[in-house]
């Protein structure tokens, strides 16, 4: 009988086991993780291990002096209920290779295998941060990598005009009044698009003129604050509906179409009512416009209408300065003043302005 991927006997686990045998060898235990991608990287390792002989193994003890492997550091990491995501390619990059053995060199290798041909953004997220908290869970807190060049991905500010923002959502409007009411909440509450779909029915007190707005980004859960106008419109659109979201939507391939036929539509092009398949919009001017920049395009607001980069992160928005000062060119400083005072063109000879 194969080895297969069965789950637990037992209702107080939701652990997968492997049980069956191979090559004559019976195998019965427990995966220690509920992932089936995990698991499988597990029984194809137990089987190689079952051709070399190496299975069943020795009996190891802490107190032998044996060295822990990445494999069994990245299962008591998943077992303590860490972040799973990126850990299975991991695991099967690694597989049993010693934490010792694992250097700034054996990462950077590991980076450009399992993503050749991902920016230094993809595969800070993908190897260098997930490595990094698995090895420091496993006890060796000193260990530190050197990020690439370019980790913390590009930074964009782009933001929306009024009339372009406004031009957007009166695009959707033309078909879609909740799609419209959405990117109106994107625009004067600055959140993100995943924050602003979990919001629940519970969440938005109409009374106040607020709304409670959780899981941004691993940010703490936050108040926002609604403008009239908003809170108004959000009324109208609660009492069409009973369902506990407020909006009704999911992310994906389909909401982002959506947001193209709002700007094609306020720009007076035309655009499919679905995606086809091999469709592609056509160039337009509008087209690095997305839902994220509607946040930028709030923050960048907040700051002309006087707000500080401190008072950014005040809002909740923001985690640190750090991260809100991307928008400190929002507004020029005062020594641009000094700009009126430079000598005029008409100092120049023979030329008249």
């Amino acid at each position: 009988m194969p080895i297969k991927i069965i789950e637990s006997r037992n209702a107080k686990t939701k652990n997968l086991y492997l049980r069956g045998s191979y090559l004559g060898v019976s195998v019965d235990q427990s995966c220690r993780t509920n992932r089936r991608s995990v698991a499988r990287a597990l029984r194809k390792r137990l089987e190689e291990s079952i051709e070399r002989g190496e299975y069943p193994p020795r009996e190891t003890k802490a107190d032998a002096g044996e060295q822990p492997t990445f494999l069994s550091a990245a299962l008591k990491y998943l077992e303590s209920g860490r972040r799973r995501r990126y850990v299975a390619k991991l695991i099967k990059h690694f597989g049993e290779k010693p934490l010792s053995e694992i250097d700034q060199a054996a990462v950077d290798a590991a980076a450009v295998a399992l993503h050749p041909n991902a920016g230094p953004g993809t595969r800070n997220a993908a190897v260098f941060t997930p490595l990094s908290a698995i090895i420091r869970h496993a006890g060796r807190k000193d260990f530190k990598l050197a990020r690439p060049k370019g980790a913390k991905g590009r930074v964009v500010t782009d933001w929306l005009v009024p009339a372009d923002a406004f031009g957007i959502i009166s695009g959707a409007e033309t078909f879609d009044r909740e799609l419209a009411l959405l990117l109106t909440f994107l625009l004067y509450t600055g959140v993100r698009l995943g924050a602003a779909l979990n919001v629940q029915r519970e969440d938005v007190r109409l009374e106040d003129c607020a709304a409670w707005v959780r899981h941004q980004k691993g940010q703490p859960a936050t108040d926002v604050r609604l403008r009239e106008d908003l809170r108004d419109a959000l009324a109208a659109h609660l009492d069409s509906h009973s369902e506990r979201r407020v909006f009704r939507f999911h992310q994906g391939g389909h909401l982002k179409h959506q947001l193209v036929r709002a700007k094609l539509a306020y720009l007076k092009m035309p655009c499919p009512v679905r995606r086809p398949k091999g469709w592609r919009a056509p160039t337009y001017r509008l087209a690095w416009a997305n839902f994220h920049t509607f946040r930028h395009t709030w923050a960048t607001w907040m700051r002309k209408a006087g707000l500080d980069v401190q008072g950014l992160v005040a809002t909740g928005n923001w985690r640190d300065v750090r991260s809100a000062s991307r928008y400190a060119h929002a507004v020029a400083r005062e020594e641009w003043g000094a700009v009126d005072r430079l000598p005029s063109l008409g100092k120049i000879r023979g030329l008249k302005v």
